[in-house]
């Protein structure tokens, strides 16, 4: 990709659905409730005509909050800032206390947007728990035979309140 590429955000249709759940699968993301109305995604002009080269999702939850999630940039417009531009979108479109989970190596990433990780389990929301708890146990096991397991960081987003 160009370095000066022009970038676009825009909501995504029903037409960027297959392609949604292609990004996702890809990218080996969690390929569940990929509802194409949470979705934002990232074009750049190619050709005469548009390129999607990223995209992310606002997921909503039964008990109130959003999660960031499914966070894709095509492998060949990484570093280019496609990513922190969709994460800057879907933080303007949050509308309520919003969440993501993540690996621990992409924390500092996430940092970078005023996310900051909740490591006390009860202030984790619910729809969430279960996943942290979980996580907890499999990095327990996967301590015994690893200096460095893997950690799932779920972390929320301490700027401005979503208005």
């Amino acid at each position: 990709m160009e370095p000066d590429a022009v970038i676009t955000i825009r909501p995504a249709t029903a037409a960027d659905q297959r392609l949604i759940v292609e990004l996702v699968r890809s990218a080996r993301l969690n390929p569940l409730r990929l509802g194409w109305v949470n979705f934002l995604v990232a074009e750049k002009i190619e050709g005469l005509g548009l390129r999607v080269v990223g995209i992310g999702q606002l997921r909503p939850h039964q008990d109130g909050i959003l999660e960031l999630a499914s966070l894709v940039v095509v492998p060949e417009a990484r570093g280019y800032g496609v990513g922190g531009q969709v994460v800057k979108a879907l933080i303007a479109k949050a509308d309520r206390p919003l969440y993501l989970m993540c690996d621990d190596g992409k924390r500092g990433y996430y940092e970078r947007f005023d996310f900051y990780e909740v490591r006390n389990v009860a202030e984790i929301p619910r729809s969430l728990r279960g996943l942290k708890r979980i996580a907890n146990v499999v990095e327990g096991i996967l301590a015994l035979f690893m200096k460095k397991p893997p950690h799932l960081a779920i972390m929320a987003y301490g700027g401005l309140p979503p208005s």
